[in-house]
């Protein structure tokens, strides 16, 4: 049996940053913990209720949580932050809002910024909800792959890696398929590799996605995010 690591967690403090930024003592970091999974969660909802009228390279890749002693910032990064930045902010408004009732903190010690993905096919996580969405539409997996690795390719100087696993195709044993283009070292630490991993339930399970990129840093062709608006100014 192979012994298996996750992928950021094995390059942190080299290719690899964290996601949040917090300190805590003992008795406070299990609240924090929980704290930052109610936030991605209910970003994450947030953003897909506002984003089913947009393409469906809209969603959300990384969600940065830092914490202060008076403050508490949530940096999200979507591919679609035209739609929230419609109708004088409204829907940051209802998510500010939200996420002041849930986490019982005053208005002024929260702000969030909005940042866009200028190639959200980059993005692990946006890649693997599209395919997922796909599968929800019943489009033979095998297609799915190869137009998402076709698509992403073009845009990828390094190497990008799908796999999809469970009852596939409504089979009854369950198998795991991949595909890849190009490079996808794992085992190497400098190597810039982003990691996803989404599962989708479908009317014959629940299916897992899978989706490693490789961003090869000296490749000119790759843009980095760059950010569109910031709601709230520090």
């Amino acid at each position: 049996m192979g012994r298996k690591i996750h992928p950021l967690g094995f390059r942190l403090g080299v290719s690899q940053k964290h996601h949040s930024y917090w300190f805590a003592n003992r008795k406070d970091y299990p609240n924090f913990l929980e704290e930052d999974r109610k936030i991605r969660n209910f970003v994450e909802k947030h953003i897909h209720k506002h984003g089913k009228i947009v393409s469906s390279y809209g969603g959300v890749g990384q969600i940065e949580i830092r914490r202060k002693t008076d403050l508490l910032q949530i940096a999200i990064q979507t591919g679609l932050p035209n739609l929230l930045i419609e109708e004088q902010n409204l829907s940051i408004n209802d998510l500010k809002n939200d996420l002041v009732n849930i986490l019982g903190i005053e208005r002024k010690n929260l702000r969030i910024i909005l940042t866009g993905v200028t190639q959200p096919h980059g993005e692990p996580k946006i890649l693997a909800e599209n395919v997922a969405s796909q599968i929800q539409g019943r489009v033979p997996f095998r297609r799915i792959m190869k137009k998402t690795i076709e698509l992403t390719g073009k845009r990828n100087g390094g190497g990008i890696r799908i796999q999809i696993a469970g009852r596939l195709n409504g089979s009854e044993m369950a198998r795991v398929e991949w595909a890849r283009e190009g490079r996808v070292p794992l085992q190497t630490i400098k190597a810039k590799v982003n990691y996803c991993y989404h599962p989708t339930q479908t009317t014959c399970g629940v299916l897992g996605i899978k989706t490693w990129i490789f961003k090869d840093v000296s490749c000119d062709s790759f843009d980095e995010k760059q950010d569109i608006s910031i709601l709230d100014k520090i």
